[in-house]
């Protein structure tokens, strides 16, 4: 899908917007994940760079692991965008930051290897035990 989408942190001194492709949508599992957003999963979009703008706030920047940056609001933490050196010309958004998150939907889990047991995956999405970059 093509489209343009605006969303934010909680508080609402980040605001952003997506342009573009907006197609890949993954629940990811991993623990990383977990930790820097206190949820069992983070639901992620993933677009090209160029299709993404901050529109109000500057975004905090979190570096972990050292080829990972994660991009949050300083005033309330909501955790809003991430970028990895294995594939700088896109970007992650978390979906549950997007104005109107029911517009977009999954299409699969990654680093299901990792997840919660009591977390079930049964919606018959495709699941990878990693992510296949």
């Amino acid at each position: 899908m093509s489209e343009i989408m605006e969303g934010g942190c909680h508080c609402g001194a980040l605001r952003y917007r997506l342009r573009g492709h907006l197609g890949d949508v993954a629940h990811c599992h991993c623990s990383i994940c977990r930790r820097v957003s206190g949820g069992t999963l983070v639901t992620w979009l993933t677009l090209p760079l160029e299709g993404f703008e901050w529109l109000a706030g500057s975004a905090q920047r979190y570096v972990a692991p050292a080829s990972c940056s994660r991009y949050f609001c300083g005033a309330c933490g909501a955790h809003v965008a991430l970028v990895t050196e294995h594939s700088p010309q896109s970007i992650d958004v978390t979906v549950a930051t997007l104005d109107h998150p029911e517009r977009v939907q999954p299409n699969r889990h990654i680093w299901v290897g990792s997840r919660l047991p009591w977390i079930p995956v049964d919606d018959g999405l495709a699941q990878e035990n990693e992510e296949c970059l």
